[in-house]
């Protein structure tokens, strides 16, 4: 019997859905890409007056393109990412290339930004050589894997962990135990 997911996944495509859907007992929206319309955009929104939405996107820059554009346009959706390792061909990244298995994972490991939330200053994060060093981009990854979140610029992790809640604390623990 296959794993229920009760939240519309949003997807970038049909081969996407094809995926999920064989793994999963799930209902998705497709964007068609990352030329996402306004009406697409209106389409997601009306959804989640229904349903909790959950954003999948291919873990490349047009898939956080998209994500980008839909967590915007629609508050209150969840992530899930994928690590770019775990969804990949020889040739091709996206989720329709990854193992049930790490999409299980993925989905199991939901997060939600909040815009209203600040709970990291610019300072701590410099502090912690989340940026301004030779090895700030092999932190990042240690912290956004261990907050499920993909590996990103500075910028938007720093914007991430803050609309996550994460405390300086919650990264000191990741960081040094």
């Amino acid at each position: 019997m296959k794993q229920r997911i009760q939240e519309l996944i949003v997807v970038e495509g049909k081969n996407d859905t094809n995926v999920l859907q064989s793994y999963f007992d799930c209902d998705t929206f497709e964007t068609g890409g990352d030329q996402v319309s306004e009406k697409t955009l209106e389409t997601i929104r009306e959804l989640r007056k229904n349903r909790d939405i959950i954003i999948f996107t291919d873990p490349d820059t047009p898939g956080e393109h998209i994500r980008r554009l839909v967590s915007n346009a629609v508050p209150g959706c969840k992530h899930a990412f994928i690590d770019k390792t775990k969804a990949r061909t020889t040739k091709k990244v996206g989720v329709e290339h990854a193992s049930k298995e790490d999409l299980w994972e993925s989905l199991s490991h939901l997060v939600t930004f909040d815009v209203e939330k600040k709970s990291l200053d610019w300072q701590d994060f410099i502090d912690f050589g989340l940026t301004g060093n030779p090895n700030s981009a092999f932190m990042r990854k240690v912290v956004c894997d261990a907050f499920h979140i993909s590996p990103c610029s500075a910028k938007t992790c720093f914007k991430r962990l803050n609309q996550m809640g994460i405390t300086k604390e919650q990264i000191e623990e990741v960081l040094y135990d």
